[in-house]
């Protein structure tokens, strides 16, 4: 009997383990979304507009554009065009780890850092 919840109690471990969550990233490689973090004790709102290959942040009334460059359906490195600062000049790696009908759940991190950070983005149209 303890043998048998044992295995059962293992089994259920392995099962759960593998779980993967759902992704349908192709369904947001482009368009119009709202990201909310907190910054110094401050929740901020950015928008941003995402092509295949440029993504343009609304942040503040200033608009910031970078590159897009996909590693695979669900990764891709952010790179701005115009970098005002050095820590400006570093890609960002960005992936989706889950998604729902209106929005995903990223973690994204300076390339080569292993620092990540997470963030749910909620698309507009």
């Amino acid at each position: 009997m303890f043998k048998t919840r044992i295995l059962g109690l293992i089994l259920l471990g392995v099962v759960t383990a593998c779980y993967n969550p759902p992704r349908n990233c192709g369904a947001f490689k482009e368009g119009e979304f709202r990201f909310t973090t907190t910054i110094e004790g401050s929740e901020q709102t950015t928008t941003f507009v995402r092509t295949m290959a440029t993504e343009i942040d609304f942040f503040e009334g200033k608009a910031d554009t970078s590159s897009v460059r996909w590693i695979n359906d669900c990764e891709y490195i952010v790179k701005k065009l115009n970098p005002q600062t050095p820590s400006e000049q570093k890609s960002i790696h960005m992936k989706i780890l889950s998604t729902t009908d209106s929005s995903y759940t990223f973690e994204y991190g300076l390339v080569g850092s292993s620092k990540k950070s997470r963030g749910t983005a909620f698309k507009l149209n």
